[in-house]
């Protein structure tokens, strides 16, 4: 079974062999119903992740597993079209490994998204969060012999979110008239929704929103010194005072954040632009 690195190394070679060339320098993940922002992505190649070798194929609602490589806001960038999550039943190893890829070929900037429950109370459906830090219940993927290539021991996670491309998301966004929120993301492992009590809990110890991915990612991209800035739509009321008759549900979720998804493209667009 090949280790790690060259699990890594062997994806980015094929990478590589597809990207004709281009070098990108951001990488964007785009979560459940977010995957319309590629519209925005001009002279773009598509490929698929079951064509490169060893890497998981994404089996969730609303991603379509493929990078797409291309120019957005006069960077080079190559996307996500749907994340590998851990409840897919990957290891962490293999959640992360687009991560570990996409930084092999160059990027130096990470961009994340996901759709969200709104657990703070002044959420609601379709508002644009930015993720200021995060609490995770999922399982660490560092957790094991470190690899000195990859980044070191002990990362420092005092700041995962990079606070400069947030200013800056604050001030393009002002300028643009896109009202924004700002938060914590709590990501546990799902597949199955949060119970009201859950959310009550998540709530007393300070998270404003829910998912299931996102932090993971994050972490991988932080222990190799990546710039990281990520924001969640919400697409649902993660609170606890529900009608009776009221069900979670994943098409609507994915709704919801096609909703939502054509605001936050136009501002990946601008802050990429500036970077």
């Amino acid at each position: 079974m090949p280790t790690l690195i060259e699990q890594i190394d062997n994806a980015a070679a094929a990478l590589r062999e597809r990207l004709g060339g281009r070098k990108p320098v951001v990488g964007i993940v785009l979560g459940s119903g977010l995957g319309k922002m590629v519209d925005r992505i001009t002279d773009q190649i598509s490929i698929p992740y079951r064509e490169l070798p060893g890497f998981p194929v994404s089996t969730a609602i609303g991603h379509k597993g493929n990078f797409i490589v291309g120019n957005l806001g006069g960077k080079c960038v190559i996307a996500m079209q749907g994340r590998i999550h851990y409840y897919e039943g990957y290891p962490m190893s293999l959640v992360t490994l687009p991560i570990r890829v996409m930084i092999r070929v160059g990027i130096k900037y990470l961009f994340v998204s996901n759709a969200a429950g709104g657990i703070n109370y002044d959420f609601r459906l379709g508002d644009l969060m930015i993720i200021k830090d995060h609490i995770t219940l999922q399982p660490n993927p560092l957790i094991g012999p470190n690899i000195d290539e990859l980044g070191p021991r002990f990362p420092d996670m005092t700041r995962p979110y990079d606070l400069k491309i947030i200013a800056m998301a604050k001030k393009i966004a002002a300028e643009m008239g896109i009202s924004l929120r700002e938060g914590v993301y709590l990501g546990d492992t799902g597949p199955s929704y949060e119970t009201p009590a859950e959310y009550i809990f998540y709530r007393h110890i300070g998270g404003d929103a829910v998912g299931m991915s996102t932090i993971p990612e994050v972490i991988v991209a932080r222990h190799a010194g990546i710039a990281v800035f990520g924001m969640s739509i919400i697409t649902n009321e993660a609170h606890d005072d529900y009608a009776e008759d009221y069900v979670n549900d994943g098409e609507a979720v994915v709704e919801a954040a096609n909703a939502g998804a054509d605001k936050m493209s136009r501002l990946f667009e601008k802050i990429i632009t500036q970077l």
